[in-house]
Parts: structure tokens; C-alpha cells; sequence
């Protein structure tokens, strides 16, 4: 699937010298960057580069920065509580699996739109919307894993978001799961959904991201258009070695 680039927006996410220290230690060291309306961002870097704990500072979950200032739909949400930020329209998706194997399909997105302010209607439009309606009666623990991605997804999209968060959505997907996610993906942002993806799958980010950053000990070290992004040196030296695609 080509990347289509298409104009965007007025800015949402503003992030202004993000710092998060750990002791002695700069976890995230002065980031800064802009999401507009309607983009695809992509975030890349090797193992400990600091994309996660960027995530985690964004979202409140489960500690926000250290110093710096984030500013969401023209709301400063810097130090507010995880629950405020999620209902003013910034959801993430985990890493790890983030689901009740023993609820059904049906019943995980139901815990979420609780959670968030959501209802019924909002169930059954986000179980159509990632296509998971034919198996809504199923126990999460034995969906297939790129289904189990769908639903970490569908239980993030209740209430309709202004943003999506994923952390590293292609993990562990086989080449075809990775084209049906690239679809979906690309199917959301064509509905209104503005994305921000950390992926180690350096080609989803090549098709995908209208622009991206590649992270490194903390820093933002290159950001761009993709193909300018992932042909760089300053990229090649970053990952020492790891395969960039």
C-alpha cells in the first residue's frame, strides 16, 4: 500500500521541551513536537530510546514529565490526571496486552466505555468500525493476536477520540496481519482519527506517517518526511546495526 500524503489541519498536540529524569537518569530529554489535525506521526528509534516513557508523559499513564509543557486541543494538560486527558479526546494503546481474556469481545469494549463516558451505541459502532462485530461473543484470550490488537484499538476509539496513541500496533503480526493493520489504520485517519505511532516495523511507518521522528537516548535526533527520515546516517548510526527496512 503507497503512502498518500494529504494536506493537514491546524495543530493538536503541542509538546515543548519534554523531560522526564529518573534519578540521575534523562529518560526523555527536552522532546518537542507538533501533531496537526488529521496526520499520521510516526515515532521510531532503537530499544530504550525513550518512545514509550514519551507516551507515558503525554498520556498521564502512569507518570507525566518532569518538566516541559504539553498542550492538547489548545488544553494545557501537563500534570493533569490520566482519566481528564483520555476524556478530552487523547487515547494510547499498551505495548503489552491490555485486555480481560476472560470477557468476551463485546464485554472489553463495554469496560471501556464506562470508563470513558461511553454507551451502547458506542459498542456496537466501534466493534463495526474495526471489524470485530462477527466475533463480539468471543473471550478475548482466544481471538487470534491481530484481532486482540483490533480490540486494544476498539476499546481506545470509544467516545470517538481526537487522537490515537499506538505503541508499537505491528508486534510480533505476521507480513499479511501488517497490511490488514496498514489498512485499518489508514482507514481511521480517512475518518477524522489523528495518529501517533511508535513502531519498530520501520516499512508500516514508510506506508503510513505523513512525517516522523526517530528517538534516541532521549532525544529527538531527526524528524521528517519518512523517506528522508529513514535514509538518513544519523538514523543508520542510531540503531547500530538493527535492520532498518
Amino acid at each position: 500500500m503507497d503512502r498518500v500524503t494529504r494536506p493537514q489541519g491546524s495543530t493538536l498536540l503541542e509538546v515543548r521541551d519534554a523531560r522526564r529524569v529518573f534519578g540521575g537518569f534523562h529518560a526523555v530529554d527536552g522532546v518537542s513536537l507538533t501533531v496537526s489535525r488529521g496526520e499520521i506521526y510516526g515515532i521510531a528509534g532503537p530499544n530504550g530510546a525513550g518512545k514509550s516513557t514519551l507516551f507515558n508523559l503525554l498520556t498521564g499513564t502512569p507518570f507525566g514529565p518532569s518538566g516541559g509543557q504539553i498542550t492538547f486541543d489548545g488544553v494545557n494538560i501537563t500534570g493533569k490526571k490520566p482519566f481528564r486527558i483520555a476524556r478530552l479526546g487523547l487515547r494510547r494503546t499498551f505495548q503489552s496486552e491490555q485486555l480481560f481474556g476472560t470477557l468476551t469481545v463485546e464485554d472489553n469494549v463495554r469496560v471501556a466505555s464506562g470508563h470513558l463516558g461511553g454507551n451502547r451505541g458506542d459498542v456496537d459502532r466501534v466493534l463495526k468500525r474495526v471489524k470485530l462485530d462477527h466475533v463480539r461473543s468471543r473471550n478475548s484470550a482466544d481471538l487470534p493476536l491481530y484481532e486482540k490488537k483490533k480490540l486494544m484499538i476498539a476499546t481506545a476509539l470509544v467516545g470517538d477520540p481526537k487522537m490515537l496513541m499506538l505503541d508499537e500496533p505491528a508486534g510480533g503480526l505476521n507480513t499479511e496481519d501488517q497490511e490488514l493493520l496498514v489498512k485499518l489504520l489508514a482507514g481511521l485517519r480517512d475518518e477524522g482519527l489523528t495518529l501517533v505511532v511508535i513502531e519498530h516495523v520501520l516499512s508500516l511507518l514508510r506506508q503510513l506517517a505523513d512525517r516522523m521522528m526517530v528517538m534516541s537516548a532521549g532525544k529527538s535526533l531527526i524528524e521528517g518526511a519518512p523517506e528522508e527520515v529513514l535514509s538518513s546516517q544519523e538514523v543508520l548510526e542510531a540503531y547500530l546495526g538493527e535492520s532498518v527496512k
